[in-house]
């Protein structure tokens, strides 16, 4: 028998009685994969292909992949997967699950859930929020922290090999010119060069992982309440043994590329937060730039597998090469430190602000509330105690943030540092961290009112700032000194802040002056 020829197992797997069902099975459709909706059970199915990353060519291949899966995501979607049924030939020649006679092909069985459920589907429809992707980000970081460790080689050489599949992929696809197809992959063999120390560092210390490979929208989704990964690399663990950070630049770079750039900028440091990751930071737009690379090789290889005659696959892989080449390219490295008193909108701003500084995925946020609650070894919406607040302890607050945003500036990462900065020494402390990198810096403080101060404190609720009206009493009463840094009125919108912010002039270092 042919077994790349499926076309009698589609047949079986369309029909709703195979399934006991009266609505008619839907069909979705992926580049290795066949997806099956039959009531309220999914049933995937591998393709006969043999591609340069993956061989499904035969039906014991596919049997042992369809096992792999289940195994593997079930870490991640626990009661999502139900198992792995075999598809057989009947002495009859009839086709049926689980039989005695011979083996034609195998599918996972898994729990149906609403489409609407998919986080792809809720980016297109607007549904995605801050809350969700943040709860997201800390899923992917539970993860990974439980992920096995892998030395598997250098880090630099564990995504030389991925650049290789790359490139091997494009030369399967007519959608890309040979020119621009070795213009893309020399700019990628420079970068991979220049981060080629940090990289070997990181898988040393244990960042290279058998992490999930396929770490993108639409293979998060709702599941019981609560944002799960499903469908992982199994077939290959190459591609799914990485850097964490190269695992998590997926999502980044989905959500960059859909036009959600402050929720990427918020999934990549609310992740940072949460894991010990800060020295790959610069990393990312170079990691996102490769993810975009993959996509758009994929989508190629659709194209010459399946005839493109409305040309939307071939648009679809132009806009991911497009964004490879524009991920590559270096944007300006700086810091910019906010500064105010309590209620005066800092972390809002900051928020918003880093999405639009430096490379993608944005500004590493270093905010003074998130190193003080880490300290004590408390999640950020902890209230701490007022002993939480000597002067002792925020001294080493301070260190700390001037210390990581060294750290980033020194890899070619830009900062947005969020805290009060009411002491001289403390805005003094962070000017250095900039001036000793060399790096551009700009100091904004956020002038506000003290009767909307007072307002703005009452009303608040969550988030990781402890500021009551009595801390708010204490700062008024202080003297802050001579304020350097640019005062802006921040009485006003977000978006207004934000805009008369980028239009400030930065400091240059006298490296750069000169």
């Amino acid at each position: 028998m042919n077994f790349q020829d499926q076309r009698e197992t589609i047949a079986f797997l369309s029909e709703p009685s195979t399934f006991e069902v009266s609505a008619p099975v839907e069909a979705i459709e992926t580049h290795i994969s066949r997806i099956f909706l039959a009531g309220d059970r999914v049933f995937k199915m591998k393709r006969a292909v043999k591609l340069p990353y993956v061989d499904f060519s035969t039906p014991g291949l596919r049997l042992a992949a369809c096992r792999k899966e289940v195994e593997l995501n079930s870490v991640t979607a626990p009661g999502l997967y139900l198992g792995v049924r075999r598809i057989t030939r009947e002495a009859s020649g009839r086709l049926v699950f689980d039989g005695e006679g011979e083996l034609v092909e195998a599918v996972v069985e898994m729990r149906r859930f609403e489409q609407s459920a998919l986080l792809d589907h809720m980016a297109e429809a607007g549904a995605l929020t801050p809350g969700l992707m943040t709860r997201t980000a800390l899923m992917i970081a539970r993860f990974h922290r439980q992920a096995p460790v892998m030395h598997v080689g250098g880090g630099m050489a564990n995504l030389a090999r991925v650049l290789d599949i790359n490139k091997a992929g494009f030369a399967t696809s007519h959608v890309f010119s040979e020119t621009e197809v070795e213009f893309l992959d020399t700019a990628f063999r420079t970068e991979l060069a220049r981060h080629g120390d940090v990289l070997n560092q990181r898988e040393s210390a244990g960042k290279v992982r058998r992490c999930h490979g396929d770490l993108h929208l639409r293979n998060i989704c709702l599941f019981n309440g609560e944002p799960c990964l499903f469908d992982c690399i199994e077939f290959n663990d190459d591609i799914a043994t990485v850097d964490m950070l190269y695992d998590l630049s997926f999502l980044l770079m989905d959500l960059w590329h859909r036009g959600f750039p402050e929720l990427a900028n918020l999934v990549a440091n609310r992740y940072l937060d949460e894991t010990d990751n800060e020295d790959g930071f610069a990393l990312l737009s170079f990691l996102m730039a490769i993810r975009a690379a993959v996509r758009a090789h994929v989508i190629g290889t659709q194209v010459e597998e399946g005839g493109d005659p409305a040309g939307n696959l071939r648009a679809q892989a132009r806009a991911y090469f497009d964004l490879a080449a524009e991920l590559l390219n270096e944007r300006p490295v700086r810091l910019i430190a906010l500064g105010g008193l309590s209620g005066s909108g800092k972390t809002t701003i900051a928020e918003a602000l880093a999405a639009h500084v430096g490379s993608p995925p944005g500004a590493r946020i270093v905010e003074s509330d998130r190193i003080r609650k880490a300290m004590h070894g408390v999640p950020p919406e902890t209230r701490l105690p007022e002993r939480a607040y000597r002067p002792e302890i925020s001294e080493r607050v301070y260190r700390d943030m001037a210390w990581r945003s060294n750290l980033i500036l020194s890899e070619g990462g830009s900062v947005v540092a969020d805290a009060v900065f009411e002491r001289r020494q403390d805005r003094a402390r962070i000017e250095q961290a900039a001036a000793v990198r060399k790096r551009p810096f700009l100091g904004v403080w956020l002038d506000v009112a003290p009767d909307v101060l007072w307002r703005r404190v009452e009303q608040r609720h969550g988030g990781p700032s402890d500021a009551t009206v009595e801390i708010l009493s204490r700062q008024l009463e202080r003297d802050v000194g001579e304020i350097t840094w640019h005062r802006i009125d921040a009485v006003r919108r977000p978006a207004a802040i934000i805009s008369d912010i980028l239009a400030l002039p930065i400091a240059r270092s006298s490296t750069e002056a000169g």
